[in-house]
């Protein structure tokens, strides 16, 4: 795979175009995307949340948590993305994606139903 540095790119919208090389990020709308680094020009979307993508600005460069998997595309690419360079990681096998998969819906599931019980702590409901 090609070593790649990235650059970012700060927007109110992500573009419909996106330029291969580029990471839009969108505050508002808590999402980044970008052309899959492979060069396969499928676009990743990675949404921003306690649950999903972090999204590290040090001032200059980005860095997202966790890796990106594009376990539904064709490439089957597989990398992090650390201070805007791509590092490439070892393309997993399916019952690796599929307990990744397990382990982060279980997350979510934790998540909310503990994000939902303290807001009913909060409302005084039981």
């Amino acid at each position: 795979m090609k070593h790649l540095t990235l650059k970012h790119e700060f927007v109110e919208y992500i573009h419909d175009n996106l330029k291969e090389g580029t990471i839009y990020i969108s505050i508002t709308f808590a999402t980044v995307a970008h052309k899959c680094c492979c060069g396969c020009g499928n676009e990743v979307i990675t949404p921003l949340a306690p649950t999903d993508w972090q999204l590290i600005f040090d001032g200059q460069s980005i860095s997202l948590y966790p890796s990106i998997g594009n376990w539904n595309f064709p490439c089957q690419s597989h990398y992090w993305i650390k201070h805007n360079k791509v590092k490439w990681v070892p393309i997993l096998s399916k019952k690796e994606i599929n307990t990744g998969r397990i382990h982060d819906s279980l997350i979510k599931n934790l998540y909310f139903s503990n994000t939902i019980r303290h807001k009913k702590n909060l409302k005084g409901d039981s």
